[in-house]
């Protein structure tokens, strides 16, 4: 029997005392994110009969003769095309983690999780397990799924200079914050293939990832020649999610007619449309102006990229998807009114998405006019930190009704010797900052310990919400039977305080130096291997996997096929028409434009004496003479035919 250590604060607050036959149901949490959707929690409930003594003992019989097979009641169901064997199999610790509060996002419940091979084996109490295994302790603390960034930019070069945290040291600060997989953005240049690049980011990933990850791949140029690369992307490499821009003009900026066709196309294909909602046409003639006005260091980022130049492309963006029927996810929502936007559109039952960043939701732009030039240009990211203090409090509380789903880093660090390439000119500084390693902490002291949250949101909008849009759950994103051992042992009670010099990062400024967060990692562990305790890591270069994800995700494309078959165009039954029929004649006119100043000179041209009975007026406000040169005035002094009371002709 595993021994509870809780507070009585705790065990007010614990939904489930014990596992067993005589314990109350587990709680279920319908609602969120998928609430609607049929058949979300199925294959998620306690199987309380298979927790009994005599089930187990007749299971350990079995395990005896055979590997162990789970004797928990949760059982992850893998969806179509996701067995087991598509993914090589992985050597992990044996290991049981005794004593903590298992958290998913639907349920809670206090009970022992053992694991084998990288996989989840075993839930419940008294498990019989194998001699020799390694225990964790996790008395008082919250087992809970591995957090998923699902935006990251370690790879992803630009003005030419690669991120000083690359896959290696982007993945071991995320495990260290207990995020054990990632979803980076393959950025390939105008003109050069999407294969290739993939395949370039997959290789590298694989040799110095040490968490799993999977990729989206960013379409920086749309034409009709890219439908066969998307489709093997989708079909052959196990990508489902595709990131448009609305900004970076004359780099790689979309056109709404392009982004309107590439989303009926992903739609066709089963694909995720990601879009970077900026208005690029104002941004570049704001930073025109602004350089203009001698405005050259990061503080001209943010005065060129106002709030409204997101919130309108964000409209604009939903605006698209919503006649391409086609699932949009909003990357980096940075204002109140662009998350408002989403907000709206989803009450309205848009498919769409909302992503606010580790940045968005800890801090504001302030620091943009920072004295400091390196701190400043550290805060430059696009769209940019909003400079509103009450940003942060606004975005965590849409996060906690529900209004936004994930949240992720963009992390992409450059030293401040990289981003003094733009010293002289804000438009040549990298974009992007850190955020990866403390994401986690961010999210459950804004929301959780603010009451915002509960410990079952908070795992959704870190890990299975994403998990769920990107059609890798229940793999990724749950503690269930089947699962992937991507399991953290989370402390709510611990704090920690963000500092340049103890991160994990290479990155000489933080972002968030000085800012204490409460709720930290203490143990994490990584396709079954404890990668994280005591404080210290204990990461391998290259052990992380890539995990392919499959079209058409159930969470997403239920709905989509739904709204498809309401939004079908039928014509309207009727007779033929035959009544009178009025007849239109086209005539073709060319009729010239009324000039609002002195037009130019008529085109007839003048040879010999002026014929005195031509006449110089015409309709067109134009003269036959007005290319001679006139006189200010002419006095009459004897004209003919006598005197008059003329006196001058202007």
């Amino acid at each position: 029997m595993s021994e509870r250590r809780i507070s009585q604060e705790d065990d007010c607050a614990s939904l489930l005392s014990k596992l067993g036959s005589d314990s109350p149901r587990p709680r279920m949490k319908y609602g969120g994110m998928f609430c609607s959707v049929e058949g979300a929690f199925e294959n998620k409930t306690l199987n309380f009969e298979s927790l009994s003594l005599q089930t187990q003992r007749q299971q350990a019989a079995q395990t005896q003769s055979n590997s162990l097979v789970g004797g928990g009641g949760l059982t992850a169901v893998f969806p179509s095309g996701h067995s087991r064997e598509n993914y090589r199999k992985r050597e992990g610790d044996r290991l049981i983690i005794k004593g903590g509060k298992v958290v998913n996002d639907d349920q809670s419940f206090y009970a022992d999780v053992y694991v084998e091979d990288g996989t989840i084996k075993q839930i419940g109490e008294n498990l019989i397990i194998p001699a020799g295994v390694r225990t964790v302790d996790a008395y008082g603390q919250l087992v809970i799924p591995g957090g998923i960034d699902a935006n990251t930019n370690l790879h992803a070069p630009q003005k030419g200079l690669n991120p000083v945290d690359d896959f290696y040291q982007g993945t071991r600060a995320a495990l260290a914050g207990g995020t054990t997989m990632i979803i980076d953005h393959v950025l390939a240049e105008p003109g050069t293939s999407l294969l290739s690049a993939f395949e370039q980011w997959r290789d590298t990933a694989d040799q110095r990832a040490c968490c799993d990850f999977s990729l989206h791949v960013d379409v920086t140029r749309w034409h009709d020649g890219l439908y066969e690369e998307l489709e093997a992307l989708i079909k052959d490499r196990g990508v489902n999610s595709f990131l448009f821009f609305m900004a970076y003009k004359d780099r790689y900026q979309s056109s709404d007619s392009q982004l309107y066709e590439a989303f009926g196309v992903l739609r066709d294909l089963g694909a995720i449309a990601q879009i970077h909602a900026e208005n690029g046409d104002i941004i570049d003639e704001e930073q025109k102006r602004l350089l203009g006005l001698g405005i050259t260091g990061p503080e001209g980022h943010v005065l060129s990229h106002p709030e409204e130049v997101e919130t309108e492309a964000v409209y604009r963006a939903i605006t698209i998807a919503k006649q391409a029927n086609c699932p949009l996810y909003v990357t980096k929502v940075m204002s109140k009114s662009a998350a408002d936007v989403i907000a709206k559109a989803r009450k309205k039952g848009m498919v769409v998405y909302g992503e606010p960043i580790t940045a968005s939701l800890a801090t504001d732009g302030s620091h943009y006019w920072s004295k400091d030039w390196a701190t400043a240009a550290a805060f430059v990211m696009s769209p940019p930190i909003n400079p509103d203090p009450s940003t942060p409090q606004y975005l965590t509380s849409l996060l906690a009704c529900g209004d936004l789903q994930v949240t992720s880093s963009a992390q992409a660090s450059f030293s401040t010797a990289q981003k003094a390439v733009g010293k002289d000119d804000f438009t040549l500084i990298p974009e992007g900052s850190n955020g990866i390693e403390e994401r986690m902490s961010v999210v459950w002291d804004r929301t959780v310990c603010s009451g915002k949250m509960d410990e079952n949101e908070f795992v959704a909008v870190t890990s299975t919400n994403a998990a769920k849009l990107f059609n890798i759950y229940p793999r990724k994103g749950r503690i269930a039977v089947g699962s992937d051992a991507d399991i953290v042992v989370w402390n709510p009670k611990e704090s920690t305080t963000v500092s340049a010099k103890t991160h994990n990062l290479m990155l000489e400024v933080n972002i968030l130096e000085g800012f204490e967060f409460r709720g930290v990692a203490s143990v994490v562990i990584s396709g079954g291997r404890v990668v994280l305790e005591d404080g210290k890591l204990n990461v391998t270069e290259g052990s992380g996997r890539f995990v392919p994800r499959k079209a058409f995700s159930d969470a997403v494309y239920r709905r989509i096929r739904a709204r498809s078959k309401m939004a079908e165009n039928r014509g309207v039954p009727r007779g033929n028409y035959d009544g009178p029929v009025h007849d239109v004649i086209s005539v073709t006119k060319s009729v010239p434009p009324t000039p609002t100043t002195r037009g130019p000179p008529c085109p007839k041209t003048l040879t010999g004496p002026r014929n005195l009975h031509q006449s110089g007026f015409t309709l067109a406000g134009t003269q036959i003479d007005d290319h001679i040169p006139r006189r200010s005035a002419q006095r009459i002094v004897a004209p003919p035919g006598g005197r008059s009371n003329i006196t001058s002709l202007s």
